[in-house]
């Protein structure tokens, strides 16, 4: 067994003793953790070959029979928990792989958003956004060296390129404020030229027109755009006080000139109905060109009543298009040969019936007379469509 010098005889049985049960701890252990699915199957052999080596010579006290049955048994017990290894090493693998699949996704969103600011114009907002993005690319897990790098590039990248854009805007901006001032300022004196014009119509439109051109000058420096602004609405508010005060005056003349335009609507609907339509066309353009010489007229009331002239040319039109299709002799031509073809195909089907009729087969007559008096209901509308074209 051994001996263990400067010890009793009590120490030194409890210290083969201590030997043994530490031997049979790891014989333990290595059963537990093969079960357990922790143990590689190679490194697992490995093991119970030290361990039958050591157990071979071994000095201790104890059951080493038993001891030495119970690591005969691993083996049979590795290869009896090898699967288990082998699902527990690939819901590792599974595990490792999903958890490598969402930190790539999460970088890919995080890279994929900060590629989509690179364009980009809301300066402050989009440097915080890009901001709070490098924070949260720094708490995701990393990857593989290749994938975290190629994912770390394109960010940067965007990150550069939006940077490199802002800076050369701001960098821009002054030129750029300076040359709206000068745009603006050009509307403005415009716009101080035209505010005593009594011309209200074509004033009216080219201011519409330079508020457009203000509008599409893009914006300025706060300090520089309010004075050009104020003196803007100054000239512009000037003219269309000038131009409201001028209608309201006009307002009356307005009134007498809708009353003239409805009188003369009236006599224009006394055309109707209309028995000559060349003289209603002629008596039409004279009342017509009466009306449009009347002067301004409040634009909703003058709608209604042009609605009601063009309701009466509408229907002079009507009948000179009628007119000019009924005198087609084409088309009257055409409408001959329809009467006629109806008529050949009535006889027709007439001698049909009487030749199915003589010779017993009254479906066949039914049939053939039936044809007749269809197209004798065709003949008659076609012969009153014919007496409606000119002789």
């Amino acid at each position: 067994m051994g001996s263990y010098p400067g010890a009793s005889s009590e120490e030194a049985l409890a210290y083969f003793v201590k030997k043994f049960e530490m031997v049979a701890s790891e014989v333990a252990l290595l059963a537990a953790r093969i079960r357990s699915g922790a143990m590689v199957p190679s490194d697992a052999h490995e093991a119970v070959n030290r361990l039958r080596n050591q157990i071979k010579d071994f000095n201790g006290v104890g059951d080493l029979e038993k001891l030495s049955t119970s690591l005969e048994n691993i083996p049979a017990l590795i290869n009896e928990h090898e699967g288990a290894y082998l699902a527990k090493k690939a819901a590792q693998a599974a595990e490792k792989a999903l958890r490598k699949a969402e930190a790539a996704a999460l970088k890919e969103k995080i890279v994929t958003e900060a590629e989509s600011l690179i364009e980009s114009t809301a300066w402050k907002v989009t440097s915080a956004r890009l901001k709070e993005l490098l924070e949260e690319w720094k708490k995701a897990p990393r990857l593989d060296k290749k994938l975290d790098a190629a994912l770390w590039k394109r960010f940067s990248s965007s990150r550069n390129k939006f940077d490199k854009r802002r800076r050369v805007h701001f960098a821009n901006l002054d030129s750029e404020h300076k040359l709206i001032a000068n745009t603006k300022e050009l509307i403005v004196k415009e716009a101080e030229s035209l505010m005593n014009s009594r011309d209200w119509v074509n004033t009216a439109n080219k201011f519409k027109i330079l508020m457009d051109q203000w509008k599409a000058s893009g914006r300025g420096k706060k300090s520089s755009d309010t004075a050009l602004w104020n003196r803007f609405k100054a000239a512009q508010d000037t003219f269309f006080q000038s131009k409201n005060a001028d209608l309201a005056k006009r307002k009356v003349s307005m009134t007498e000139n809708f009353e003239k335009r409805e009188a003369l609507v009236s006599q224009i609907e006394a055309l109707l109905p209309i028995t000559d339509f060349k003289v209603s066309r002629k008596e039409f353009n004279e009342l017509f060109e009466k009306y449009q010489r009347i002067g301004m007229t409040d634009k909703k009331k003058k709608s209604t009543l042009d609605s009601r002239i063009k309701n009466i040319e509408n229907e002079i039109t009507d009948l000179e298009q009628s007119f000019r299709r009924k005198s087609d002799p084409t088309a009257k031509a055409q409408a001959n040969k329809v009467v006629q073809g109806l008529v050949e195909a009535i006889e027709n089907y007439e001698r049909q019936a009487q030749k199915a009729e003589a010779a017993g087969q009254a479906a066949k007559a039914m049939v053939a007379r039936e044809a007749a008096a269809a197209r004798r209901v065709w003949l008659d509308q076609a012969q009153k469509g014919l007496t409606e074209f000119s002789n």
